[in-house]
């Protein structure tokens, strides 16, 4: 046998025959967790070239799926990494640079396989794919499937809304879930939420532009506040909005005034009551919405939301096979149409309370430490790509985006859920007698809370393929 060269771009890897699929790329010496072991460029496929002729071909199950619908063809060591049930590597598909870029999801050690996961719809036998490691796990990796999942979208072929076009807006009764309907915006000083933010007096007006810059430069511009203008003035007084970090910014030396806490609204104002009494606090964006009205779904969003929950489904469904709660949850990208392309990061996880003998190893939690540790390593590795729909604020993890969970979470998953500005929770089963989202109370409802998200129950929750084979007692903590 010849000896197995390195690669080329001395990533750690190296190519070398494997047992069930002729090749595959090994580790040349240990590679730390999050560490990026290959940049492949690809080669695009027309999607109207790949009907015709390349899905009739060995590439066929060498492609990956691009976000506008081409089909890419991986070059290096892309189309090398084998697959595996308990991957240790993750992709991403990378559109600023057109490349796919592979990321160690735990240790791996030398000699060891570097495998991703190809999905559900496999065309050989996976039960005899390629384990990516003969040693016991470490006692931080429990199971492989608590890390980071990041994948491009595999379109679900029992989808009711692969076909057609997806820009089509839907009714709701067309919708593939049911949406929880909270009570009245805050229309009394009482019902108000608030959270606290830094602000500071501007005596010197001139000195406004400068620091409007200043906060732009040191990134305080951002989403969480976007329901809140940026500057209040009362009499002589001018008070500019810094952030809502737990701690108070240093500002420039020629600004003589120190920073102080002050209560804001949490929220825009949907109505003129709530505006008088929002803008009492402080000047608040006012965005009015029709009686019952919501917002609107297109074809291809449902088809987005369906792929996220059967994503979900999967997770479960591999918590009950390691012998866990089948309990899965998933965040994927925000919706973009095709046309406003994203890098796509999907994070998946399941319940783990009982390999780690932790009761609190909901899937709810593992999934956010997931996104903590991702936004972790995002600024601590400048090369990792920024423009993924994930940028959210330095201390909320879920602004702006939906978590897809197999059943109801609950008090605790759901404050935890609210602490993070979640957008939307979207769950296939009630859990009546332990739900934070409607079942035994409605935490975004409670007055008190500083923060409202919305709720969606699927209408037909065993329409998703396998969901029947993980219904639980509602008496369990999900």
């Amino acid at each position: 046998m010849q000896p197995t060269p390195l690669h080329l771009n001395c990533t750690g890897c190296k190519i070398g025959p494997s047992p069930q699929s002729g090749r595959g790329v090994y580790a040349a010496r240990f590679i730390p967790k999050h560490s990026l072991v290959e940049v492949s460029p690809v080669l695009f496929f027309t999607k109207e070239e790949y009907e015709i002729h390349g899905k009739y071909t060995v590439l066929d199950h060498y492609t990956f799926k691009w976000t506008d619908g081409r089909m890419a063809l991986a070059f290096g060591l892309g189309s090398l990494f084998n697959h595996s049930d308990t991957p240790n590597t993750s992709y991403t598909l990378d559109t600023t640079t057109d490349s796919i870029r592979y990321t160690a999801i735990r240790d791996i050690e030398p000699e060891e396989e570097l495998c991703i996961y190809y999905g559900h719809r496999l065309w050989f036998n996976s039960n005899v794919s390629h384990p990516v490691s003969n040693a016991a796990p470490s006692s931080e990796n429990t199971n492989i499937w608590e890390e980071l999942s990041a994948m491009g979208s595999i379109v679900d072929d029992d989808s009711p809304y692969l076909n057609g076009d997806a820009s089509e807006a839907i009714s709701d009764d067309d919708l593939p879930f049911t949406r929880y309907k909270l009570s009245a915006d805050e229309e009394d000083p009482d019902s108000v939420q608030t959270v606290h933010a830094w602000v500071v007096d501007i005596e010197d007006p001139r000195q406004i532009a400068m620091m409007l810059k200043w906060i732009k430069q040191n990134n305080l511009d951002s989403p969480e506040m976007g329901h809140l203008k940026r500057i209040r003035k009362q009499a002589n007084t001018t008070t500019l909005l810094l952030t809502t970090s737990p701690t108070a910014p240093s500002l420039p030396e020629n600004i003589a005034s120190k920073p102080y806490l002050l209560p804001v609204p949490s929220s825009s104002a949907l109505t003129i009551p709530s505006l008088s009494l929002k803008s009492a606090l402080w000047p608040t964006v006012y965005t009015p919405r029709r009686k019952g009205e919501q917002e609107a779904w297109s074809r291809g969003k449902a088809r987005w939301a369906w792929e996220a929950m059967r994503m979900a489904v999967d997770a479960a469904v591999r918590a009950k096979t390691d012998e866990e709660v089948p309990i899965g949850a998933c965040v994927p990208t925000p919706y973009k149409p095709v046309d406003e392309t994203v890098v796509p990061i999907t994070f998946t996880a399941h319940d783990t309370r009982n390999s780690a003998k932790h009761p609190l190893r909901h899937a709810v939690a593992n999934i956010l430490r997931q996104i903590a540790d991702y936004r972790s390593l995002q600024s601590t590795q400048a090369k990792i790509p920024s423009e993924d729909g994930f940028q959210n604020g330095s201390n909320y993890l879920l602004t702006s985006l939906t978590v897809f969970i197999t059943h109801e979470p609950c008090v605790m998953c759901s404050m935890a859920l609210l602490h993070s500005r979640v957008k939307d929770v979207v769950f296939l089963f009630p859990m009546s007698e332990t739900g934070g989202c409607g079942g035994l109370t409605c935490l975004p409802s409670l007055k008190g809370v500083n923060h409202r998200f919305g709720i969606c129950t699927w209408k037909a929750p065993d329409s998703i393929p396998h969901a029947c084979n993980i219904r639980i007692n509602t008496t369990i903590d999900v």
